[in-house]
C-alpha cells in the first residue's frame, strides 16, 4: 500500500474540493491515460487495487505509471463514542484529486489494450473518468 514513509503533521484539515487541476493534466510519461473528470479522494486502497486491475489486464507487457499519491490522513473516531475529546486517530491515506488530473498512465501497449485496461481500472474509482491519448501520439 501506498503512504508517507513520515509526515511533518500527524492529522489534516478535511479541505474543500474546488478548482481544476493545473498540475499534472496532461499524459507526460506514457502513451495514454485516465483522467478525472470529478473532485474527489482516491484513497490507497483503491489505487492498489486499480493498478492490479491494470497490470493483470496488460499481461505484464508494457509500463504503467501511477500520477497520485496518498499524502494526507484522514482521521476516524471510534464507533458510539461521546462528542468531544478531540480528534480521532489517522485511518488512511487519500490522494486529493481535482477534475482534469491524469491518475495512471500506460505505455508500451496498443491503444486497443490500454482501453480495456483502462476500463477494469476506473470501475475501482469513486469518482467518473475518461481515456485520453497523449497529445503528440500516432497509433
Amino acid at each position: 500500500m501506498l503512504l508517507p514513509k513520515r509526515v511533518k503533521f500527524r492529522k489534516q484539515q478535511r479541505g474543500r474540493r474546488r478548482g481544476k487541476a493545473t498540475r499534472g493534466n496532461s499524459v507526460a510519461f506514457g502513451d495514454f491515460g485516465l483522467k478525472a473528470l470529478e473532485p474527489g479522494w482516491i484513497t490507497q486502497r483503491q489505487i492498489e487495487a486499480s493498478r492490479v486491475a491494470l497490470t493483470r489486464m496488460m499481461k505484464r507487457e508494457g509500463k504503467v505509471w501511477i500520477r497520485v499519491f496518498p499524502d494526507k490522513p484522514v482521521t476516524k473516531k471510534p464507533a458510539e463514542t461521546r462528542m468531544g475529546s478531540g480528534k480521532g486517530a489517522p485511518e488512511f491515506w487519500v490522494a486529493v484529486v481535482k477534475p482534469g488530473r491524469v491518475l495512471f498512465e500506460l505505455g508500451g501497449v496498443s491503444k486497443q489494450t490500454a482501453q480495456e485496461a483502462m476500463l477494469l481500472a476506473k470501475h475501482k474509482l469513486p469518482f467518473k473518468t475518461k481515456f485520453v491519448t497523449r497529445v503528440d501520439f500516432e497509433g
